[in-house]
């Protein structure tokens, strides 16, 4: 699923993406690129603080955001909701039942 060989990168500015709401869901700053060649992790924004995510799917009637959803499920093993971003490139997704350790530990094994 992790198509960036600088995974390095990624791991280490990945904590300045995620934030804990104060009833506990695990918030995770995101960047999509739709109707990519090649679907997964891409790489990390330092600028924006943001992952960066591909998708094959294609930026209309919400394919690319359902996309966005399973292969974060996927990498996650458990529920993923966009909360805000629904008609931008920049999302803010919900990860239910894991804690920031958990997130971060998933996304190290996706980087792998």
């Amino acid at each position: 699923m992790f198509i960036n060989p600088h995974s390095q990168q990624v791991l280490m500015n990945l904590p300045s993406s995620i934030q804990t709401t104060l009833d506990g869901r695990v918030l995770l700053e995101i960047e999509v690129k739709p109707s990519s060649k090649r679907q997964g992790i891409i790489g990390f924004n330092k600028w924006r603080s943001r992952l960066q995510i591909a998708v094959k799917a294609h930026a209309e009637k919400g394919k690319a955001n359902h996309a966005v959803c399973n292969l974060m499920a996927t990498i996650f093993g458990t529920e993923v909701e966009i909360i805000s971003g629904h008609t931008s490139r920049k999302k803010r997704l919900s990860v239910c039942d894991l804690s920031v350790e958990q997130v971060i530990e998933k996304l190290e094994e996706a980087c792998e």
